[in-house]
């Protein structure tokens, strides 16, 4: 199995991500766009929806990463994707795919395969669709996996090597890599499933952690592990899913690179 990522590089990676304070071009699920500008926002980045086709392009350009999330798909969204993920890339911009439920439905499918010839920075998705994006069957229900982590590392190594993304598979345990070097993230904890658009965010996550990131596989390993480490804490502190999403997003604004190194300690 792959090795844990180390502390002392999540730490690091936070530290750059604050510092860098990147503005973040979010084509997201039309469900999740509150908890995903918030989670960017307690962690350290700057949030922005811009949809309107006249306007995603200059707007692309201009950001400091993207992030394409198939989640409520249509043909206006889908031609704003195209327009903003053209822009992103003639301006140097990383962006990241979420391809959320592809393999269960042949419109957002045969998109995101479009997209994955678009160069992604990176890409975020449950062990089903990693599977099902390789062209393997993924044992998914809707938005949901059945499948673990673990069963797509194959997948995800692949599809990484194909397209150039560092690939990130998430579930109990992240799998993270770029083809080459896998990294594991074991943090977290189930209860984050039951608050609809955590996966979502996590990918908002993700491509804000990839701006200025001079290695994006330990930007994006790091993101998953931010999230993880900060789930913890919420539950922690919490009693149930709704006192959970404030805990979440108050750990995401008090997590610091100093507390992610004494965690190497314990």
């Amino acid at each position: 199995m792959p090795k844990v990522l180390p502390v002392d590089v999540v730490a690091d990676e936070l530290a750059r991500f604050r510092s860098v304070n990147p503005l973040v071009h979010l084509l997201t699920n039309e469900v999740v766009q509150e908890i995903t500008a918030n989670v960017l926002l307690a962690a350290g980045a700057s949030p922005a929806m811009i949809v309107a086709e006249e306007e995603v392009a200059s707007f692309a350009a201009i950001s400091g990463a993207l992030l394409v999330n198939v989640g409520t798909l249509y043909p206006a969204r889908l031609a704003a994707m195209r327009q903003a993920v053209a822009a992103a890339n003639r301006a140097g911009v990383p962006w990241t795919l979420d391809p959320v439920a592809v393999g269960v439905l042949d419109y957002r499918t045969q998109a995101c395969r479009e997209f994955l010839k678009c160069k992604p920075a990176a890409i975020r998705g449950n062990a089903s669709e990693i599977l099902a994006l390789v062209g393997c069957s993924g044992a998914g229900r809707g938005v949901d996996t059945t499948a673990g982590s673990a069963t797509a590392i194959g997948a995800a190594e692949e599809l990484a090597r194909v397209t150039g993304a560092v690939v990130a598979v998430t579930g109990e345990t992240d799998f993270i890599t770029d083809g080459a070097t896998t990294w594991a993230t074991p943090w977290g904890h189930p209860l984050m499933t039951r608050v609809v658009g955590t996966g979502c965010a996590l990918s908002a996550l993700v491509a804000a952690f990839t701006a200025q990131a001079p290695n994006r596989l330990s930007a994006v390993a790091s993101a998953c592990a931010v999230a993880g480490l900060c789930g913890e804490r919420a539950v922690a502190a919490s009693r149930g899913p709704g006192s959970f999403k404030v805990e979440f997003l108050d750990a995401l604004y008090l997590i610091s690179p100093e507390q992610i190194r004494e965690r190497a300690l314990c």
